[in-house]
């Protein structure tokens, strides 16, 4: 051991995962949270204790764990995306799996019930969209485009190996580098707030083919774009190029933004099905990373409702309102409410395309909207966000004593809070179900049934 004053660094092993990616291990008897490594390795952390807690920052894997056995990505290890890549993929499933039922019985949360956990369909070229950064892959270096190194918020790690997404994903990554490279153009350096290049979003329809690449600036590069659309148009690319955008966002956030909006080539938007119904997506659109685990996790859903035939559905933050629409032919009617207008829109206009008559679509917080619903739902579903239901309106939200509730989570541990406050006034769950829809990462979805006792 090396002391640091407060700090030290230690070889720790880590034996478990905690959900989210926290690796486990123990220094003279005290749990030490280990961020991105595995159950196996060996590492060296640079380690302090925060509010009683010991974290470890990993500096490097002196051991690997008996689990890496799999060939992993070249980027691998300074990407900020995956954490699995190097191990078999039943391993993966185990882990989160093991990860859920965890969190569920450190809540004393029906520990006998059946985690069973639903495989990608593909574990490689599974994602329809992916948002690349420029930089630099080391301070000063030349100009790079991939994804955000682990613990830094500037430099990137190339992507032109990344094998979550297809071969046209990689082409279209490699003709940007090469084509602004050429350009002599810099990439947008926040602190400094010089150059232009921000980001390079592609977005693909798997069950269509049709791509939609955009291009986001800070301000207006030098480089003559219509050359830059003329060399993205000639690659060759198994997918069909339907539209080429370009986005100038002028703002300090790094989110992906529109000042401006530049056709420069088709259409901006795209087309993708699930279960036989049709998507438009605008470049904003949120719409579902995984589309072929889509519709298994969607299939789910259904399945949870099919042997109800209903008055009302509520779909409780319903986005671009697919599960609406999949749910529409068990109801009479389906309300979904939305706080993101652009997707609200974009509901209203896919029902429209897919000849669904009986789904009513409400922009607004369901915190507001909630209270301002006369129809008495059978079913709810609720698929939030990331940090699950606002505190004050899930009493809103129990108060319609509907008959089932299907609760679509992508973060296991914001489920189990909210799911403490339902069990605690009057439903029980009567399934589970894991997808995992982001293999090689430590996400995973989680499907809840409930029903009023």
């Amino acid at each position: 051991m090396i002391n640091l004053g407060k700090k030290f660094i230690e070889n720790i092993e880590i034996v478990k995962i905690e959900f989210p990616n926290k690796g486990i291990g123990f220094y003279e008897g005290n749990k030490v949270y280990v961020k991105n490594a595995i159950p196996g390795q060996v590492v060296l952390c640079q380690t302090s204790k925060k509010k009683g807690n010991y974290h470890g920052r990993l500096l490097e894997v002196t051991k690997k764990s008996p689990l890496e056995s799999v060939e992993a990505c070249e980027s691998f290890g300074l990407c900020g995306g995956c954490v699995f890549q190097g191990i078999p993929y039943e391993e993966e499933l185990l882990i989160k799996k093991q990860m859920v039922e965890d969190l569920f019985k450190k809540a004393r949360i029906n520990t006998d019930l059946d985690f069973e956990i639903i495989e990608s369909p593909t574990i490689t070229g599974y994602r329809n969209k992916m948002e690349f950064s420029f930089g630099d892959t080391e301070k000063s270096g030349p100009l790079s485009l991939g994804m955000r190194k682990r613990n830094s918020n500037y430099e990137v790690a190339y992507a032109g190996c990344c094998n979550i997404v297809d071969e046209d994903y990689r082409k279209i990554l490699n003709a940007t580098l090469d084509f602004f490279k050429e350009n002599n153009e810099e990439f947008y350096h926040k602190l400094r707030h010089t150059g232009v290049l921000r980001h390079l979003v592609v977005r693909k329809g798997i069950n269509t083919g049709e791509i939609l690449v955009n291009l986001v600036t800070k301000g207006m590069p030098k480089s003559d774009l219509q050359e830059f659309k003329h060399k993205l148009l000639n690659l060759g690319l198994c997918g069909e190029l339907v539209g080429i955008l370009h986005t100038v966002n002028n703002s300090l956030s790094d989110v992906v933004l529109a000042d401006a909006l530049h056709i420069l080539h088709g259409r901006d938007y795209f087309y993708d099905e699930i279960l036989g119904l049709k998507f438009k997506i605008s470049a904003f659109s949120f719409f579902q990373t995984n589309t072929l685990g889509a519709e298994k996790l969607y299939s789910t859903v259904r399945e949870f409702v099919s042997d109800m035939q209903v008055e009302t559905i509520f779909d409780l933050y319903c986005g671009t309102g697919t599960i609406a629409q999949i749910l529409s032919k068990n109801a009479k009617n389906v309300i979904g409410v939305e706080i993101v207008e652009e997707a609200v829109f974009a509901a209203i206009e896919n029902a429209k395309i897919n000849g669904i008559e009986n789904c009513e679509f409400i922009a607004g917080d369901v915190l507001k909207e909630v209270t301002n619903l006369s129809d008495s739902p059978d079913i709810i579903i609720l698929d939030p966000p990331r940090d699950g239901i606002h505190p004050k309106a899930i009493h809103s939200i129990i108060n319609f004593n509907a008959k089932r509730m299907v609760y679509v989570s992508c973060k296991p541990s914001s489920l189990v809070r909210d799911l403490e406050i339902f069990l605690e006034n009057g439903y029980s769950i009567k399934k589970t179900r894991l997808h995992d829809m982001f293999p090689r990462t430590y996400h995973v979805e989680t499907v809840v049934l409930l029903e009023k006792l």
